[in-house]
Order: structure tokens, then C-alpha cells, then sequence
């Protein structure tokens, strides 16, 4: 028997291999003859990195870079073993989570770092870049990132405008003679599951300013600025389009990588799936396993286990799905491709004891074990 293990991370927890190499352990204490190949998976947020540097030969870069707020910050990007891919969560340099509650604020946060680690992977070869951006502190409209490629962000006197969406209230112009040359011969896949435009009601200000620290009278403000950026950004660039899904996307980075980059905005699990060539592993199954920390209905909603789960229709496969917990709507899944769930919870525990790696891992292999133990039972 041929098993393909394709688990998400267990956010907090596992990584997306560790799920997947604890599920092999109890496969095999079931039905050692099983052969068992564990591929990673992630849907474009947390644990993307990990799962496709680590996951496909490939190694972890860490350099000092600029968190929201400009203060230095040991950041971590991979680079696939091609020497030409690089894989960057914006989080690590711009995220939600690098701040306290009393920090959060975006008139003065910045993708600064974003495109400091962008001009690493650069200088190092990278040619080709999966960046997921999800999980934002910031809504400057990827000035930030621009700044750091050596974009001119120009105020009237012609100097670089401050950090944050404060910063694009005093934009005038904007240049790109001192660019890194090396940028016009780099191609992103942009990981981005929101539709949202640029501005408007349903733009990034207004949707998800309010969890970075805005109050209503920042939205407004920030989106007016927002839309002057965008003006001034068609007096150089004809092909602007802030009402294109997903420009509004981490405070309008995916406005800025469709701007001013050769850049496409696509599904994060769409872009893991097809890099790391999972389909073609589930072919050759008989069962396929995924899963992640919460099974419920968010999950058919293009999360990775659904995404697995999809290939795995297209060859009639079995798919067996384990996640930390599962909720009552959970049972959506049974109807989208997973055609069993099971929560690998075994006693009563604090969440802050059940999400302890050891005991996560332990947990997963002795239920995938004890699946597998029926499996073979009614085989």
C-alpha cells in the first residue's frame, strides 16, 4: 500500500513535515509494510517557508531586517535547492504578531523589511519569489517595500516620505532610477486569498484597518491617501488598476507587486500545490492523508486540506484527514473530498498542554496508528 501524508502545519505546534512524520511513525507501528512518503503543505500563511524550503531541498536564510516600526529584527526566508526561489512570508519582516497591542498602529507601520529581504534573496541569486502576505501590521500601500528596492517614494522636496500611511499623504512623486537593476528579471507569485481593491468600502482601510489599530477617522483618511497614491502611481505606471482583486491585500502590497513588479496574485495552496508537484505523488496513492490544527467549515473554503483533497478526487483516492480539533461544521468537509475526519485529542487537556510539539506529534501518531491498525483489519 501507498500512502501520501500531505499535512498542514498545526499552527503553534507542528510543522507541516513534523505533522507529516509523526503520522509515518504511526502508520508504519500499524502496517510496516506501508510505503509512506510525507510531502510538505501550506496554504500561503504560516509555516509556507518552512514547508516548501525544508520540504524541497531547499535551506533557511536568516538576515537582520526592519519590523513594522523600522526597529532591527532577525528575520528568516528560504531558497529552494534551484538557487533561483525564494520563499518569503511578509510577516516575518511586516506582521500583526511583531507587535504588541499598544504598538499597533498603521499611520507608522511599513513593508520596509518586506523588501529588505526581498533585495537579499536578490543579491543572492533569486530570481523567481513565492511571498505570502498575509497577517499584516501595515496599510502604506507597499511603499515600504518599494522604498527598500530603491524606489524614490518623493515628497515636494524630493525626499523619501516617512514610513507608514502617513507617509502617503506627502507623496509627489515617484521615481525609479536608483531601482536594483536585478528587478526587472524577477518574477513573483504572490500568495493572496483576498479579493479586496485598494480603496472603498470594501478596500483594505476600511476592512482590515481596524485590526491593525485604526479608528474611523483613520480608515477615511488612509484611504483617501490611498487613492492618491494610486493616481500619482498612473503617471508612470499605464497599467494601474486598484480596483483589481487583491490589491488591497496586507494594506495594499498586492497593489505595489502588481504595480510596480512583474507579479501575479493567485490562491496560496494553488501556488504550493503546483511547486511542489503533489499531484503527481497522489496519483501513484492508495489513501492520501491531510489535515490541520482545526478541521471546521473554513476549511472547504481553500485551506490546504481542501486543496489536497481536491487533487485527491480527480484519481478517486481515499483521503483521511487529522486535525487538532474539530467542530460541528466540520462535517462540510465530508462533502468536498475528505471522506473520514478525526481529532487526535485522547484525554482531557489544557489547549496549552495539547499544543506542546511532543505531545501533538504523540498524539498524531497514535491515532493515525490505531486508524491504520482497522485498515489493515478490514483489509
Amino acid at each position: 500500500m501507498k500512502v501520501v501524508v500531505a499535512m498542514d502545519s498545526l499552527k503553534g505546534s507542528l510543522s507541516s513535515l513534523r505533522a507529516g512524520n509523526a503520522i509515518r511513525e504511526g502508520i508504519l507501528r500499524a502496517m510496516p509494510e506501508t510505503e509512506v512518503c510525507v510531502r510538505p503543505v501550506a496554504d500561503g500563511g504560516e509555516g509556507t517557508v518552512e514547508a516548501l524550503a525544508l520540504g524541497m531541498n531547499g535551506h533557511i536564510e536568516t538576515i537582520t531586517a526592519s519590523d513594522p516600526l523600522g526597529r532591527p529584527i532577525d528575520c528568516s526566508y528560504g531558497i529552494l535547492a534551484d538557487n533561483q526561489t525564494a520563499i518569503i512570508e511578509m510577516a516575518a519582516a511586516a506582521g500583526l504578531t511583531l507587535l504588541s497591542p499598544d504598538e499597533r498602529n498603521p499611520l507608522h507601520t511599513t513593508t520596509y523589511g518586506v523588501g529588505e529581504l526581498i533585495y537579499d534573496a536578490i543579491s543572492k541569486g533569486c530570481r523567481r519569489f513565492i511571498i505570502g502576505i498575509g497577517g499584516s501590521a501595515t496599510n502604506d500601500g507597499g511603499v515600504g517595500m518599494l522604498q527598500a528596492l530603491g524606489y524614490g517614494i518623493l515628497d515636494k522636496n524630493s525626499c523619501q516620505v516617512p514610513f507608514g500611511a502617513a507617509g502617503l499623504k506627502e507623496i509627489e512623486q515617484i521615481t525609479d532610477t536608483s531601482v536594483i537593476p536585478e528587478l526587472r528579471e524577477c518574477h513573483f507569485r504572490i500568495a493572496c486569498d483576498v479579493n479586496n481593491p485598494l480603496c472603498g468600502p470594501n478596500g483594505c482601510s476600511a476592512v482590515f484597518g481596524p485590526q491593525k489599530g485604526a479608528d474611523t477617522d483613520m480608515v477615511f483618511q488612509m484611504d483617501q491617501w490611498l487613492k492618491s497614491y494610486a493616481s500619482i502611481c498612473t503617471q508612470n505606471f499605464p497599467h494601474v488598476d486598484a480596483e483589481f482583486p487583491g490589491t488591497g491585500a496586507a494594506g495594499g502590497l498586492g497593489f505595489a507587486f502588481l504595480t510596480f513588479t512583474h507579479s501575479v496574485l493567485e490562491s496560496g495552496i494553488k501556488i504550493v500545490l503546483e511547486e511542489t508537484g503533489l499531484e503527481n505523488y497522489i496519483q501513484e496513492a492508495d489513501i492520501v492523508i491531510t489535515g490541520e490544527g482545526c478541521l471546521d467549515a473554513q476549511t472547504v473554503m481553500g485551506k490546504a486540506p481542501m486543496g489536497v483533497a481536491r487533487i485527491a478526487q480527480k484519481y478517486n483516492k481515499t483521503v483521511i484527514a487529522f486535525a487538532g480539533c474539530v467542530t460541528e461544521d466540520a462535517t462540510l468537509c465530508n462533502a468536498h473530498g475528505i471522506h473520514a475526519f478525526f481529532p487526535i485529542l485522547r484525554k482531557i487537556s489544557t489547549l496549552n498542554d495539547a499544543m506542546l510539539p511532543d505531545v501533538a506529534a504523540q498524539n498524531l501518531s497514535d491515532t493515525a496508528e490505531q486508524v491504520f491498525r482497522l485498515i489493515h483489519a478490514i483489509k
